[in-house]
């Protein structure tokens, strides 16, 4: 008996699973259906596209500083992330031996001015005793040799104790400018090699100026019409969440060239008011204002279908019934569209085909025009109105029919 029921116990709590299992997926779809929205209300609104570029940001000024003579270092008076005023001293080499060379050329000059001045002196009592008919030409002509051999003399030595001294200016290597240190390849101590030699020199120090910094970015050849000298443009730091900064183009280049086998252009956009928080090297986000629509009669991309080319909504009767209504759609982005004309504020549109309409006859979908976007664009990042230029650091040109935007809806520009 205690077998029959344990049966009977088996088969009741394997019907209930079942049943259970059944029944489950359909309830979460119900209450999925329930919780989102089928309609939605005309109204004003401001719709704003944008193209995202990304870029690395550089100093505006960076050198590599290298010593124009050979020598060993002496000193290393900065290192990494020091903070360097104009003409203070970075480094200096080793200068005994040109100490040493400069003692013994200034002796050489010493010895060659008291030369000169004792073959003026020849030279002054020649010309006395020649012109008294005391002295015979060729003596005194020898004597006028020797004074110009004595001046020539001087004239070298001097010129060799300028050369020296020279040197040793280069031996020490200050700061052109308020900066700071970014890398220290070398230690005290180690043999470097002049910048006039056939290797370039030694990378001793490399230094940037931090305080004026830019952002070097290549825009796609489809994007850089919107772009323009002097235009100001909105700057986000990846690494500095939240952290945004104004910019001005400054310059772009007049030639495309390809990177990532993409066409673009290299393009230098100079940040204002620079944050100490951003560093050299940084990914930066560049908004490039394409379109803007203020107070524009808008609703969302999912109320507008396309079907032959023609676009329409369904309006919401009195009644309860739905009313398909042809509309002029103008600026888009990937959340609401323009409605140029076809409908009023306050009006209630369907977000999706009312029953009885077939979805494989309408697409809910609106064509890029080329302007703000076009067909084989896709959006990146979620914001509205926003698009991930396809010459920028973030990636190549999607090729999709619009993936993460509703839908599929892809945005678009001011209507042509």
């Amino acid at each position: 008996m205690r077998i029959v029921w344990t049966v009977i116990f088996v088969v009741a709590l394997g019907a209930g699973g079942y049943l259970l299992w059944r029944h489950a997926p359909r309830q979460v779809e119900e209450r999925r259906g329930t919780n989102r929205p089928t309609t939605a209300t005309v109204e004003y609104r401001d719709i704003e596209f944008n193209i995202i570029v990304a870029g690395e940001i550089a100093p505006a000024e960076q050198v590599s500083v290298r010593p124009e003579i050979n020598g060993r270092i002496a000193t290393l008076e900065v290192d990494i992330g020091d903070r360097v005023k104009k003409g203070q001293v970075l480094f200096t080499l080793d200068d005994k031996e040109l100490q040493q060379q400069r003692s013994s050329s200034q002796v050489e000059v010493d010895r060659a001015r008291l030369q000169l001045e004792q073959a003026r002196r020849d030279f002054a009592r020649a010309e006395q005793l020649f012109r008294a008919n005391l002295l015979p030409l060729e003596t005194y002509e020898a004597s006028r040799t020797s004074l110009e051999l004595a001046s020539n003399a001087l004239q070298r030595a001097e010129r060799e104790l300028a050369l020296i001294e020279e040197r040793l200016t280069k031996t020490k290597i200050v700061a052109p400018f308020d900066c700071t240190v970014l890398t220290r390849p070398v230690s005290v101590g180690q043999a470097v090699a002049g910048s006039g030699g056939i290797s370039g020199g030694t990378e001793v120090l490399v230094i940037a100026d931090l305080n004026n910094l830019i952002i070097n970015a290549h825009v796609n050849q489809a994007d850089v019409t919107y772009l323009k000298p002097g235009m100001t443009v909105e700057v986000a730091i990846e690494a500095v969440p939240g952290l945004k900064v104004i910019g001005e183009v400054e310059r772009i280049a007049p030639q495309a060239t390809l990177r990532n086998n993409i066409k673009g252009f290299a393009t230098r956009i100079a940040l204002k008011n620079v944050d100490p928080r951003i560093q050299p090297g940084m990914t930066a986000n560049i908004t490039i204002p394409v379109a803007r629509a203020e107070g524009a009669l808008a609703v969302p991309l999912a109320a507008v279908f396309t079907e032959q080319g023609e676009r329409f909504v369904f309006v919401k009767q009195p009644d309860g019934q739905f009313e398909k209504r042809p509309v002029q759609i103008g600026l888009s982005d990937y959340f609401y569209a323009e409605v140029v004309s076809g409908l009023e504020e306050g009006e209630v549109v369907a977000l999706e085909p009312p029953p009885g309409v077939s979805l494989g006859s309408v697409r809910a979908e609106l064509a890029g025009s080329g302007r703000a976007g076009g067909p084989s664009e896709r959006m990146r990042n979620g914001k509205a109105g926003e698009r991930r230029s396809s010459g920028s650091l973030g990636g190549p040109r999607g090729s999709g029919s619009g993936e993460g935007t509703p839908r599929g809806l892809r945005p678009r520009g001011p209507a042509s």
